[in-house]
């Protein structure tokens, strides 16, 4: 299921939405297509950029947008720059868009605004993602913080694909902000987040998604460690050629390094780095990976470290694949820069380190820039360096020796990078994006060094791994769906399409050239598509979801429905007298509070509707919430109040009323969603089971900026007591 939206709609439609892209000339090797630039290492061809700046008088700004300010870096592409940014902020209308604008002149020419929905993000952390662009095709990618990630026409910001993989897959969305980057790899599109999803994949753990670019179809599904410690920041990860093996190399959310084969998923080598996330982009020069954290060691208490590691290595290379390392540098957001044989680490209180790349050696005493953190990488162009405290500024030479210090505009911070691109340098500040530019120098570029070339497929001809496409599919029952089979060398490296003896775990048909037929019970059911070739495997999952209406009752189950995303690891059932519950439980690490989703999200105008007991310990009550078209109903246990939502620290539709609720006592909720004369319009209702239903609403609340679909599910915050499920029904309204 591919979604597709107008303004800030959350309409769906079945099926693939493709829109043909036109042909498109070669890329433009001055342009700057993503983040970390078009050599993945935040390094610029470019020559004739400005030698000095100052943002505060306007000195070699040639132009600056004052509603465009941000933490996003900025992209540009075919002469258009590309960011993500907060849509009409401090307002009950506000949202997140994607811009398009005129590199030359900053003028704009489309947005494509969305609504955040049922995220814990502050409305600060906005636009915490980049825009990715795809130089073949001239479209653009965008994830923003609730997980709704998107495919773009470059050139219209008309909408190719999309999917909302908070409800679709269980992406995590904290109050940290901490979406990370789009990634291309020929016909793929890469995004990765922790994710808590729906059967094997119920525990959390860092997972990455290749999608087709062009459809939005699910290629490949895969994750590292279970149980991570944190999310992470948003960590470019880089797709470049190891050993003459093509690699996705990233910091993860567990700690590790990790290199992945970009158009399988399949692991290549991983090195235990840290005690918490990884949030420093890997830099890949040759062979050498060189990253950072300013977490614990993994073997000491020592805080930070830098490494650089041999990434022509396979299996836990944490011993065989350290080339050096120096704890107790604090490096924990910003991508390091390799010029010549120094290696240039900005550390978080804005001190710049120059070390010798090859021993790992310190070279002179650290440089200040300033501030109070450094969060931005630094940019290497025109032979000097471009780095960015939150509040200060310094242009060093080649060597790294400082020629120019600044001081940021009052009450402006930078998180986002500088790039370079067609003899301007463009910076968004959390007040503004500047292009900067010196209109006496004549721009240049010297041409892109060649890119590293993998091995040739044809050598190397022996399958060793067997891909089933698409890897996940939502759908309903009835529906057909045809199975395709793809075998790849032990490089990851496509070698041919494939007939495959198929097998099936699960209900549903299956025939021999992969024509599947899904269950037609009417049930919700999960099934595995297994095809075989040879010796080799591969597998996809299947989650069949039934029109409304839906009743849950949990008796004669192990477990909690295997198709909703989000929800096996965080409660159990249990026995409640000769009925059975569902129970989201207190002891699980850093997931008592949360959502799940049970289905479709092209779902509305629906009502939910659930038997809900909150329980008392040490004094303290849960919150208990029901979800209908990305908005809560939330029983609030400590303020004992009622309130509908759609964005948690924001509220900027919320209604909130007092309601005293006792704990150890069943009640009934009921959460009503109606798009009435293009508004969504949400009615909730509580009564104590068992007593006859009140006519009138308890509470109502509408949106005029709605989500107009949605997936149905659940909230809970059973942090500090248990919250008691039972009787769920989600009918049309």
């Amino acid at each position: 299921m591919i979604r597709k939206r107008l303004l800030f709609s959350l309409t769906l439609t079945v099926g693939l939405l493709v829109l043909a892209s036109p042909t498109r000339a070669e890329p433009d090797p001055r342009d700057w297509p993503y983040a970390r630039g078009p050599e993945n290492t935040g390094v610029s061809r470019e020559k004739g950029l400005v030698d000095s700046f100052d943002l505060r008088r306007g000195t070699n700004v040639a132009w600056k947008r004052d509603d465009l300010g941000g933490r996003s870096t900025p992209i540009v592409m075919n002469g258009k720059l590309y960011t993500i940014v907060r849509a009409e902020p401090e307002t009950s209308r506000e949202g997140e868009k994607v811009v398009c604008i005129n590199a030359e002149t900053g003028k704009t020419i489309w947005e494509n605004r969305f609504n955040v929905w049922l995220s814990d993000v502050p409305d600060t952390r906005v636009g915490w993602s980049s825009v990715l662009g795809d130089p073949d095709t001239g479209n653009v990618y965008a994830l923003g913080v609730c997980g709704y990630f998107q495919c773009l026409d470059g050139e219209t910001g008309k909408q190719i694909w999309a999917v909302p993989m908070h409800e679709r897959f269980g992406l995590l969305s904290t109050y940290g902000g901490r979406t990370n980057f789009p990634v291309i790899c020929d016909d793929l599109v890469i995004i990765s987040s922790i994710v808590i999803g729906w059967g094997d994949m119920a525990k959390p753990a860092h997972r990455f998604v290749g999608y087709d670019k062009n459809t939005g179809e699910v290629v490949w599904f895969t994750g590292t460690r279970l149980l991570p410690f944190d999310t992470t920041y948003s960590g470019a990860p880089t797709v470049t050629v190891l050993n003459g093996q093509k690699a996705l190399v990233f910091g993860s959310g567990h700690g590790q390094v990790w290199a992945l084969q970009p158009r399988t998923g399949q692991p290549i080598w991983h090195y235990d780095f840290s005690r918490r996330g990884l949030n420093v982009p890997p830099l890949v020069i040759g062979d050498t990976i060189y990253t950072g954290h300013s977490e614990e060691n993994i073997n000491t208490t020592a805080m930070g470290a830098l490494v650089a590691i041999n990434g022509a290595s396979k299996g836990d290379v944490t011993k065989s694949g350290e080339l050096w390392k120096v704890e107790e540098v604090m490096m924990g957001k910003a991508a390091p820069l390799v010029i010549g044989d120094n290696l240039l680490c900005c550390d978080d209180r804005g001190k710049i380190h120059v070390i010798n790349r090859k021993t790992g050696e310190a070279i002179g005493r650290p440089i200040s820039l300033g501030g109070t953190a450094l969060r931005s990488s630094p940019l290497y162009a025109d032979g000097k360096i471009f780095a960015l405290s939150t509040s200060a500024f310094g242009i060093l030479k080649a060597d790294a020796k400082l020629v120019k210090r600044g001081r940021l505009p009052s009450g402006e911070e930078v998180d986002a990078s500088p790039i370079a691109s067609h003899g301007s340098i463009y910076l968004q500040t959390t007040a503004a994006l500047y292009s900067l530019r010196d209109s006496e120098k004549e721009s240049s570029a010297d041409p892109l060094p060649a890119s590293p070339v993998e091995n040739a497929a044809a050598e190397d001809q022996m399958p060793a791994h067997l891909q089933v496409i698409p890897a996940e599919l939502l759908t309903k029952p009835r529906a057909e769906h045809k199975f395709r089979v793809r075998l790849f060398n032990s490089h990851g490296q496509f070698l041919k399409d494939t007939e495959a003896e198929f097998t099936l775990s699960g209900p549903g048909a299956i025939a021999s050239d992969g024509a599947f037929k899904a269950d037609e019970s009417g049930k919700h059911t999960a099934t595995v598509v297994t095809a075989k070739v040879g010796d080799l495997t591969g597998r996809a999952r299947v989650r069949v979801v039934p029109d409304l209406p839906w009743t849950f009752d949990f008796e004669g189950l192990d477990d909690l429905p295997v198709t909703w995303v989000g929800a096996r690891y965080r409660h159990v059932l249990r026995k409640d007298g000769d009925n059975t519950i569902a129970v989201k439980i207190t002891t699980i690490p850093k997931g008592a509070r949360s959502r799940c989703w049970f289905g479709h999200s092209d779902l509305h105008d629906y009502t939910i509707q659930a038997d809900v007991r909150g329980q008392l310990k040490n004094d303290k009550m849960p919150d208990i919430g029901l979800i209908a078209q990305g908005y809560t109903l939330d029983m609030q246990g400590a303020s004992q109040r009622l309130q509908i939502r759609s964005w948690v620290p924001q509220l900027r539709m919320a209604e909130t009323i007092d309601f005293k609720w006792d704990p150890n006592k069943w009640y009934t909720m009921k959460l009503q969603a109606s798009n009435e004369d293009g508004k969504a319009v949400l009615r909730g209702k509580i009564w104590p089971r068992g007593e006859d239903e009140p006519q009138d609403w308890t509470i109502t609340a509408q949106d005029e900026t709605p989500n107009t679909s949605g997936s149905p599910g659940l909230f809970g915050n059973a942090k500090d007591a248990e919250v008691h499920l039972d009787n769920i029904q989600v009918t049309a309204n």
